[in-house]
């Protein structure tokens, strides 16, 4: 995958240089000065720098951009409240400018396919398409300050996922296709009392709406299940796209993603499921706000747990964007090692979704930066470079 050509040319002529810096290194920090040519670190060295023009960060830690490989942020933004319907254009921008005020540079749009056409007062409803075709417009244009791919999440239980997902080509910077399956009693939902409770609280659905659905949901997967598990898979892999599981459970959940050839496991519900993953080679992701709640929402497997095991690799902000720098700022003092923890939301995200350009302060990388001061052990943005051009 690569950025637009619009993007690139921006980013023709720059120059920067960063110095009094604590730099994070992918595995240390070091107090030092870097330079960035045409957007790409070209310089990185030990010591200060008396060079004129030199921005003083004043010992600020100097990291690269994080990347975030699993938001549903955007959504929010097209329905700020419940019934209202924000224009998809003005919402890609103001989403792009949330997660530039907290440090992401490279996101993954997380949007939805797959949909219930037959049930009537469905919340879901197709839109993917069309959303797409505005972000992609965005970045084309240059309207966006940060990097966006895609991120199809692909609902097995719908009824529409294969004719939603052949709508899309290799053109459309699909990065990840995650395969998720909510059927209730099951995944993330295997306690059914949480997902009632996640019902009544997000659309307000009385109990006997509750039983309706469920059991639509139950002959939904029953009819469609089979065919859209081998169906999203396939073109997931014909769209070039890195493969994601949802909400493994048990180590039979993860024998049946290692099948499909997934190489990133969302969110994993229990401990043996994550330990799973990490003997299959699949890299683990979990929510910052796991991690910072101290537990999951849906009653699940608790992110610090798989932190103390050793199998976390990746945290995702999911809905919570100022989360993902939070949280991996968290692990890095816990740990005694900013790096160490910095690298769940920088080097370890870029290399799941093969973009090796970055994720990674060293001479040769793109110059996505993210500049921050620690206050009551939370971090503090001063600055935020996308190619290295000052975004935030």
């Amino acid at each position: 995958m690569k950025d637009t050509d619009c993007a690139a040319q921006a980013r023709k002529g720059l120059s920067l240089t960063l110095t009094n810096a604590r730099i994070v290194l992918k595995d240390e920090v070091i107090n030092g000065t870097l330079r960035v040519d045409d957007g790409i670190i070209t310089e990185l060295d030990s010591g200060h720098s008396a060079i004129s023009g030199a921005v003083d960060l004043g010992g600020d830690f100097l990291c690269p951009g994080l990347v975030e490989l699993h938001t549903d942020n955007l959504e929010r933004h097209m329905q700020p409240r419940p019934g209202v319907k924000w224009p998809t254009k003005a919402a890609a921008i103001a989403h792009d400018a949330e997660l530039v005020s907290v440090g992401i540079t490279t996101v993954f749009d997380a949007l939805r396919v797959g949909s219930s056409v037959t049930t009537t007062g469905s919340n879901y409803r197709k839109y993917a398409r069309e959303l797409a075709n505005d972000i992609l417009d965005l970045q084309n244009s240059g309207a966006m300050r940060i990097s966006h791919f895609l991120h199809l999440r692909a609902e097995i239980c719908s009824e529409t996922l294969i004719e939603e997902m052949e709508e899309f080509s290799r053109a459309d910077r699909i990065g990840i296709v995650s395969l998720m399956d909510h059927t209730p009693g099951q995944r993330q939902f295997r306690d059914l009392s949480k997902m009632d409770e996640y019902l009544r609280g997000k659309y307000g659905m009385t109990p006997a709406e509750i039983s309706a659905h469920y059991e639509t949901l139950y002959a939904t997967r029953e009819k469609y299940g089979a065919l859209h598990e081998e169906g999203a898979a396939r073109i997931g892999r014909d769209l070039g796209a890195v493969l994601a599981s949802h909400d493994d459970t048990t180590v039979s959940d993860v024998e049946i993603s290692t099948g499909k050839g997934v190489r990133v496991a969302e969110f994993p519900t229990t401990l043996e499921a994550a330990r799973a993953c990490r003997t299959a080679g699949i890299r683990v992701m979990m929510g910052a706000p796991n991690l910072l709640r101290g537990g999951s929402h849906s009653g699940n497997v608790a992110a610090q747990e798989l932190v103390q095991d050793g199998v976390l690799d990746v945290l995702s902000s999911d809905y919570a964007p100022s989360s993902l720098l939070m949280g991996a700022v968290r692990l890095g003092l816990e740990q005694g090692n900013m790096a160490s923890g910095l690298r769940t939301v920088t080097h370890q995200p870029a290399c799941a979704v093969d973009l090796p350009d970055r994720g990674e302060i060293a001479v040769g990388k793109r110059a996505d930066l993210l500049a921050f001061s620690l206050s009551y052990h939370l971090p503090c943005i001063k600055g935020v470079w996308s190619g290295g051009q000052r975004v935030g």
